[in-house]
């Protein structure tokens, strides 16, 4: 009896070992590829898209990237997308362009609808599982909302991508607009969307996150 028991101790170790080596090898296996997965503040809404700050990324890879080789920026984003409209689609997306590094910025458009923040929860975590499943590293990039939506649901919605950077154990940047929210200059005349001048503050600021991620 006790033998039988040690052989088992000893096969659920080596299953857990060999699932181990196999997420490394899937990881190191994948091309050196960024899927930025966001809404129309990733899109390049109202603005040339070689302007959005995603395309700008593609450029800074180019000449950061040095001897490891080029590392190649998808961006998946849609304007007007929620994080349940990202969740359907992201599978899809993986598949097609398997990343080695997954940029989510989405939940704008949630907070602007004033939809449940559970549910928004509850997409984003599905949807880094779901990155990491792959093997890609995932930063997740959060948002706020002006204060007229209630102290309570604003605070419950922006502390969630902290608390879910962090059950996650994945990268975050807590506020895409971080280094323009605060010049109206910086914004279309929606007042929603940057201008194609406050692009490169933005990009500043998600590659102070993607970076250590890429090292």
């Amino acid at each position: 009896m006790f033998k039988t028991i040690l052989s088992l101790t000893r096969c659920s170790l080596l299953g857990a070992l060999l699932l181990v080596f196999s997420s490394i090898a899937n990881a190191e296996n994948q091309p050196r590829r960024v899927l930025v997965f966001g809404d129309s503040l990733s899109a390049g809404f109202g603005i040339a898209v070689k302007d959005s700050w995603p395309a700008l990324l593609a450029e800074k890879l180019k000449t950061e990237s040095g001897k490891a080789g080029a590392i190649e920026v998808v961006n998946a984003s849609i304007s007007g997308e929620t994080t349940a409209g990202g969740r359907s689609r992201l599978d899809a997306a993986l598949t097609q362009f398997p990343p080695r590094w997954v940029i989510i910025a989405l939940g704008a458009n949630d907070g602007l609808r004033g939809l449940p923040v559970a549910a928004m929860r509850a997409n984003l975590e599905a949807m880094i599982k779901a990155a990491k499943k792959r093997g890609a590293r995932v930063l997740l990039v959060g948002m706020r909302l002006p204060p007229n939506y209630g102290p309570d649901y604003t605070k419950s919605f922006e502390a969630t991508f902290t608390s879910l950077a962090r059950q996650e154990k994945v990268g975050l940047v807590p506020f895409l607009l971080d280094p323009v929210a605060s010049s109206r200059s910086n914004f279309l005349p929606d007042g929603l969307h940057p201008t194609a001048a406050a692009q490169p503050l933005i990009l500043d600021h998600v590659w102070s996150g993607l970076k250590p991620l890429l090292d």
